[in-house]
Formats: C-alpha cells, structure tokens, sequence
C-alpha cells in the first residue's frame, strides 16, 4: 500500500460503505442494470458476482471528508455529501469512456466495451440519479434542510461545469487552434470543478463560514489543476513502471495536452512535428520519441512543470489562509494529500 493510500484508508472506508447504502443490489429484473454500476465502482466481475476488482482510489470523496474534519466537522454529518461526489465522479467516468472511445479502465473492459453503447449510456445516467439521491442522506443525518438545500445547488452547478469542460474538451478534438489559455479553462469545468466541490461542500456541510468555505474551494480549485496538469507530463514523460502505460501514450492518442499546447506555442518546428505526428496513421514509435525530445528540448515539459508547481503553491497558500483560522492540526491532513499528490508518479 502507498503512502496516498494509507491516507486515504480511513476515510475511503466510510465512503464505501456510505455508497454502498444507496446503489440498489444485483438482483430481480434490474440485475443488469445494477449489475453493471456495480461493475463500473469494482465491486462485481462481468459475469455480476461480488469482487475486490482495482477500484478509483476515492480522492475526491476523502477530500470531501478531510474538509469537513478541518473545521471541525463531524465524518457521519459529511459522509453523504462525500459519497455523492465520488458517485458522481464515476458517472462521469462512464461516459467519458463512451465520448472517447476508450475501452479499457482500471485494467478491465469499459461498460460500453462489454454491454454496448445503449446499456452503457443507461448504467451511467443511473449512476448520476443515485449521486443526487444520495445528497438525501445530509437531511437523515441532521444537516439544517437550508444548508442540505445549498448543498444540492452547489451539487447541480458543478454537474454544469463538468458538463461544459466535456464539451471544450470534446470540441478541442476537432480543432487545431487551441491555446494552453484554452486547455485551462477546459480543466477547470472538466477536472478542478469536482475537487473544488469536494473540498467546498466539506465545509459548508460541516457549518464552515462563508470565507472558509470559499477558502476550502480554492484549495480544491488549484489542487485540480495541478492534478490535471501533472497528468499531461505523466501521459507523455511518466515511467511505464508507474503509470501501466508506454511512455508517450498520449501522444498515441493524439491528445491536446498542456505539454503539446505550450510545444506549439514555443517552437515551429515542434509544431510541424507534432502536426506530422497526428496525421499519421499509425503512428511509429520512433516519431513519438522523436517528438517527445523535441518537446523536451524546446522547453514545453520544463515549462508544464512549472504551471504545475505553481498550482500546487496555489493549493498550499489557500490552506494557509484556513490554518490563520484552524487549528493546524485539522489542516494537516489536507497538506499531506496535497504533499503525495505533488509527488505521484503514477
């Protein structure tokens, strides 16, 4: 077990069985239906039958968690709100993987890869039903309907923004005028928005005031980004080892990344190279370590690098103005996530 790991067990723990409470079982005449949302979360084989299959490490749900104990939050209040983010991160999994095409998750087939695209898009709305409903359990534990109420605001806006990254990043697809200003405002609907609301919703579920509330999801805003960010270097430059994938994988996928963007910017010749690359059908390994030096060369993975540090300094200031008003203790679990996540390599 890593380290992030063994951050995030405990609260992983509660969040699972919290999830568990409101994905209905495998059974009757919905059993594929169920069947398969419980494939998708790793708690079933294909075939439906119970399994410990490679799961989503939860970080966002334990993010949730964390938030809340920072100000002196109790898990049991936030627990609901925490399992609703995570719920309705995997459902955007899900269609992610039909939007892209991917077959593969986790080291096992997609849902749409096994069951069809019509089953898939039908498991994944489920999925998104069941994130809403669960909400209903912040009333259950004793959270003041106006606040549960605001939760389920703050909830719906951020299925909004997901929703408009997607389209950018969908849009992006097609278009070969994309700047990194562009790429930045795509992560920050598709990937930041989530870890914002993970991080916000802690709080404000907790009983937080407004400006500490609005620090927590700052916090999770530039942790996102980062996050996201450090993933473009990890799909070009990432140790195979680590990551389960060839080095330039997402150069394979001719993927729009902050690296290929700043490249472009940079240098002309990195741009010719990587307009050859993406015409090319296939593409030769040779050109994609050709073009990965040139990228390197020319400056995009130093300057990637530093946008991702200087999100992560983001992150840590925001808790620093959150430790001028908290305890440092309650805050130094949300330091020491955002120490692993600066350090993964996977």
């Amino acid at each position: 077990m890593s380290q992030l790991e063994r951050l995030l067990a405990p609260y992983v723990e509660a969040v699972e069985a919290e999830m568990r409470r409101w994905v209905p079982p495998a059974e009757g005449p919905h059993r594929m239906l169920y069947g398969m949302v419980r494939y998708h979360l790793g708690w079933a084989d294909e075939h439906f039958r119970p399994c410990a299959a490679t799961r989503g490490k939860r970080v966002r749900s334990a993010l949730c968690l964390m938030a809340g104990e920072a100000v002196g939050g109790d898990v049991a209040c936030v627990v609901p709100a925490a399992a609703a983010v995570e719920l309705l991160h995997e459902f955007s999994l899900i269609h992610d993987d039909i939007e892209d095409g991917d077959r593969e998750r986790r080291g096992r087939p997609t849902l749409w890869a096994l069951w069809g695209l019509p089953q898939a898009i039908n498991a994944g709305d489920a999925l998104f039903a069941l994130a809403f409903l669960a909400l209903n359990g912040l009333l259950e534990r004793g959270v003041p309907p106006a606040r549960a109420a605001e939760t389920q605001r703050r909830f719906a806006r951020t299925v909004i923004r997901l929703c408009e990254g997607q389209h950018l990043d969908l849009d992006f697809e097609r278009r070969d005028d994309i700047a990194p200003e562009d790429y930045l405002l795509m992560v920050e609907g598709k990937t930041a928005a989530l870890i914002a609301l993970a991080a916000e919703l802690g709080g404000l579920v907790a009983g937080a005031t407004a400006d500490l509330v609005e620090a927590l999801a700052r916090f999770g805003r530039a942790l996102g980004l980062a996050f996201q960010m450090q993933d473009d270097l990890l799909g070009l430059w990432g140790d195979p080892e680590r990551t389960g994938k060839p080095a330039g994988n997402d150069l394979r996928r001719r993927k729009k990344s902050l690296p290929v963007l700043l490249a472009r910017r940079i240098s002309d010749q990195a741009a010719e190279a990587l307009d050859a690359l993406f015409k090319a059908d296939p593409i030769p390994d040779e050109m994609v370590t050709r073009t990965l030096q040139l990228m390197e060369r020319v400056g995009a993975r130093r300057e990637a690098e530093a946008r991702v540090r200087e999100s992560y300094r983001a992150a840590m200031q925001a808790l620093d103005e959150l430790e001028a008003a908290l305890p440092a203790e309650r805050i130094a679990p949300l330091r020491h996530l955002t120490e692993e996540l600066m350090g993964r390599e996977y």
